[in-house]
């Protein structure tokens, strides 16, 4: 997915870092965030008389990489499922020359949108993979990433935030603002990316933008105010006013491709002017510089608005917010424009690494070609020429046949290939420059992994991954599928870090663990297509978790001396449960006055609390939430060694937790239903009878938007129940919020059954 030339590889360096000379003349439309630059950087002229005057002229003279950097943005699409981001990504690419014919996502063609290119995803007509692209529009290039909606593959919504500049939250105008809408935000709140937001669907039945708007303000904390009035709405949806250049645009053609431009509407003139106002009044709460021309009550022309629109969308305290329908092909022009104006090429987004070489010190990348080789490995997919690296190139270049470093494993890795990706297409190209996002083939790496060219030894921070809340029992129908079943687990552990593979030490049985039932079905029907193996599927199960609840004390000897060498451990301290919200779920302090235990021997207590703690006594599911304090001990002189203290630990554990007052967690869903009035009431009643609190009654149109938080145990079968409820009208989303205890009738029987397993 990186971009530049839009020809082989010959071409790949154009412009775009072509040479150190740069450019004998300015751009005729130079980039927003250059304005200021073009005069001193391409109009100098020099004396072939005075060699001074050039000395200091070619000191202060722009890198010859910086006008392409600025001529390039990043961007990811993101939003909740069924709001139109890969329709949009589909006009988007249409428009800008990247395709010639327009695919839907559920067309009746068969073909599907571009970026859907996994036949699940066109069967299905979701986003299951983040699929990647680039394009160009008014002589700038556009990396796009389109993610899922679906919350089960949130961890592609991640990833893609971890490594773009910018993205483009999309709101349906009519749904407004859901609850993968919010998450997706909190990602781009947690990954710090300036946002355009584009309600989209303007054209649908009950469109509503200023609704939604209003809702951006409340529910996501936005900043925010509207950058176009729509001409019209629902069926008359026509076209927009643009607030900034008080122009209005229409879209003709048979695919909206011929943008007409013309004067505001008399009759839409007031609401124009109040809501440019309102613009302005927005923008100027958060930039000094608009701030004082308003206050002073100056003229503020449209490039003013403009710069102070861009400065205040980078610095993440403003969110322009456009509108549209991409379905209907109208309003997809002006948001491209809103990306060039508005978001951030590269250089103006502040990237940093940690140097491992002095203890982690954090370090500003500059995000320069000139400087070493830093590039994120973000993304691993399994291609049909081996093992596809995506990279976020940070800093430096990177060349085919050249070798790079893995820094998380120190291994030297020669690039045997290098692509830029449109969606499962893919170009070779010879090089890539700082600011580009790329695919390497051959690489063998994990997700995460840093690479330099050896000369710096930088780690990019990782990104965060949610735990899996939900497992199958999994096992190949016949037992000669074995080695495709492993090979295809394999695969999908590393390409995906929210699938985990485990065995059930009971049975075992392989058991697989996601985010979901969708995440998991997935998986298991990708097993019986691409490697052709039949598997049978247990019944869906939670991932419980314990916790303690209050300090408990151990003081635990561990003596083995019956001949040969004896086992001599002794640890004193205590248990207790970590303060809510913290970041870690296990932590170890050894609070140990003198030499009662030698310090060789603390890794080795320490390993095992650490491995008494993945299996508690209560129902055998990991402990979190524990903190473990070594206050005392002793050791023997002969017989104490790593084993008996780490056995000692083990045992101490187990004394002590029983008095701990342990209690049993379960996944707690945030579920969002979306229901036709007249059913609300049948519909509640089922959410108590799942044990759910109700916390949000929504009324829209003739929909009841129900919130409650469910206990995913309780949640099986729902689909199956919701539409039983609502006569098929019905529809829920629901994602991960929290472990929760259990109530203490549900800890008794989950106790017993254990138990009751254990005994047979």
């Amino acid at each position: 997915m990186a971009r530049i030339a839009r020809s082989s590889a010959p071409r790949l360096l154009y412009t775009f870092f072509s040479s150190s000379v740069p450019p004998a003349s300015p751009s005729p439309s130079p980039s927003p965030a250059s304005s200021l630059l073009a005069g001193a950087f391409h109009l100098r002229h020099f004396s072939s008389g005075n060699a001074a005057r050039a000395r200091a002229a070619a000191a202060d003279k722009e890198p010859w990489w910086k006008e392409s950097m600025e001529r390039l943005r990043n961007i990811g699409i993101s939003a909740h499922i069924d709001s139109g981001k890969t329709t949009l990504t589909e006009r988007v690419l249409f428009y800008t020359g990247r395709i010639h014919e327009i695919h839907e996502v559920r067309g009746r063609d068969g073909v599907g949108a571009k970026m859907d290119s996994m036949d699940l995803e066109r069967e299905k007509g979701i986003t299951i993979q983040s699929a990647a692209t680039y394009c160009s529009w008014k002589d700038y290039k556009i990396n796009i990433i389109d993610t899922p909606g679906h919350v089960d593959f949130t961890i592609e919504v991640e990833r893609a935030l971890r490594v773009l500049d910018g993205a483009i939250l999309v709101l349906c105008s009519v749904g407004g603002v859901q609850s993968q809408s919010i998450t997706v935000d909190r990602q781009m709140r947690r990954y710090e990316v300036p946002r355009l937001a584009f309600i989209n669907k303007l054209d649908r039945m009950g469109a509503d933008p200023w609704k939604v708007l209003n809702q951006a303000r409340s529910k996501l904390r936005h900043h925010s105010a509207a950058m176009q009035v729509p001409i019209g709405l629902e069926d008359d949806f026509e076209g927009l006013v643009d607030l900034v250049q008080l122009k209005a645009y229409y879209f003709r053609g048979s695919n909206g491709e011929k943008v007409v431009t013309e004067e505001v509407p008399t009759d839409m003139e007031a609401l124009v002017a109040e809501k440019r106002h309102e613009l302005i009044e927005a923008v100027s709460e958060v930039d000094d510089q608009l701030a004082e021309a308003f206050l002073g009550d100056e003229p503020i022309s449209p490039a003013d608005l403009q710069e102070a629109i861009r400065r205040a969308t980078i610095a993440r305290k403003f969110v322009p917010v456009f509108m549209g329908s991409a379905f209907k092909n109208k309003g997809v022009q002006p948001l491209l424009d809103g990306v060039l104006n508005y978001l951030p090429c590269p250089i103006e987004v502040s990237s940093y690494a940690l140097d491992q070489t002095k203890n982690e010190e954090k370090v500003e990348l500059t995000g320069s070609p000139d400087g070493p080789l830093v590039a994120l490995a973000f993304k691993l997919e399994e291609g049909r020429f081996g093992q596809l690296t995506y990279l976020r190139i940070y800093e430096g270049v990177i060349r085919k046949g050249e070798f790079i470093i893995n820094v998380n494993t120190g291994k030297k890795i020669k690039v045997p290939r290098l692509v830029r990706m449109h969606s499962d297409e893919m170009e070779d190209i010879q090089e890539a420059h700082a600011g580009q996002i790329v695919a390497v083939f051959g690489v063998d790496c994990a997700s995460g992994d840093t690479f330099t060219d050896g000369s710096v030894k930088y780690t990019m921070t990782s990104m965060n991954v949610p735990e899996p809340v939900m497992s199958l029992a999994v096992q190949p129908v016949s037992k000669d599928s074995g080695g495709q079943f492993s090979k295809a687990l394999n695969r999908f552990q590393k390409e995906d870090p929210t699938f985990r593979v485990g065995l059930d030490p009971e049975s075992g049985q392989t058991i697989i663990s996601g985010m979901g039932e969708l995440h998991l079905d997935i998986y298991v029907e990708r097993i019986r297509r691409e490697y052709k193996v039949d598997a049978t599927v247990g019944k869906p199960r939670v991932n419980f978790r314990e916790t303690v609840t209050q300090r408990a004390d151990f003081d635990y000897l561990h003596k083995k001396q019956s001949g040969g060498q004896g086992q001599y451990g002794r640890v004193i301290g205590y248990i207790e449960p970590l303060p809510a919200g913290s970041p870690t779920k296990f932590e170890f302090e050894n609070l140990l006055v003198g030499q009662a235990i030698p310090s060789g021997f603390i890794p080795a207590i320490e390993k095992g609390f650490k491995e008494a703690a993945n299996s508690g006594a209560l129902i055998g599911h990991p402990v979190e939430n524990l903190r473990v304090v070594l206050t005392d001990g002793a050791a023997h002189a002969v017989d104490s060694s790593e084993l008996a203290f780490k056995l000692a630990s083990i045992y101490a554990f187990r004394q002590c937790y029983t008095a701990s007052r342990p209690v049993i967690l379960e996944p707690v869903m945030l579920v969002e239903l979306k229901v036709p009035t007249e059913f609300q009431g049948a519909v509640a009643g089922d959410i108590n009878k799942r044990k759910g609190v109700i916390v949000g009654n929504d009324q829209e149109g003739d929909d009841s938007i129900i919130t409650a938080h469910v206990p995913l145990n309780n949640m099986f079968g729902y689909s199956t129940a919701l539409r039983s409820m609502t006569q098929g009208k019905g529809e829920f989303t629901m994602e991960y919020k929290e472990h929760s205890p259990v109530s203490h009738e549900v800890q008794t029987q989950l106790i017993n059954s254990y138990k009751g397993k254990a005994a047979e």
